[in-house]
């Protein structure tokens, strides 16, 4: 019989090995993606510590009525730039890019660029 290999656990895996490399600290915190099949989250998170300094996703109230007729990648875009927005506000203007595991394509790499064309660096 053959096995279906479970994409998910492959993906954690990867995450794994790049959380080795990927520490977020005070100066320069992790922006973490995590895509499920309808919506995109991205936190900025300080390792160090421990804490979570901003979240945004396309669950959030200020955007969720922006989203009607969008594409999952206009979303994430999205999604990008209110985390950005949200950074700014908090004083961070340099971060460093965890993408979870998944390949850097698609709705992660609008993330990405949203979080970008907010004004942040990585």
């Amino acid at each position: 019989m053959i096995s279906k290999i479970d994409k998910n656990s492959v993906r954690k895996a990867r995450h794994d090995r790049t959380r080795f490399y990927i520490k977020g600290t005070s100066e320069r915190p992790r922006l973490n993606v995590y895509r499920s099949l309808n919506n995109i989250y991205a936190q900025i998170i300080d390792d160090e510590v421990g804490h979570t300094l901003a979240s945004a996703s396309t669950l959030d109230k200020e955007i969720k009525d922006q989203l009607e007729g969008k594409s999952k990648k206009e979303a994430a875009n999205m999604v990008g730039e209110l985390i950005g927005n949200r950074a700014k506000e908090k004083g961070i203007s340099k971060i460093v890019f965890d993408r979870g595991g998944y390949l850097y394509t698609g709705r992660v790499k609008e993330v990405a660029e949203g979080a970008r064309k907010a004004g942040l660096d990585f």
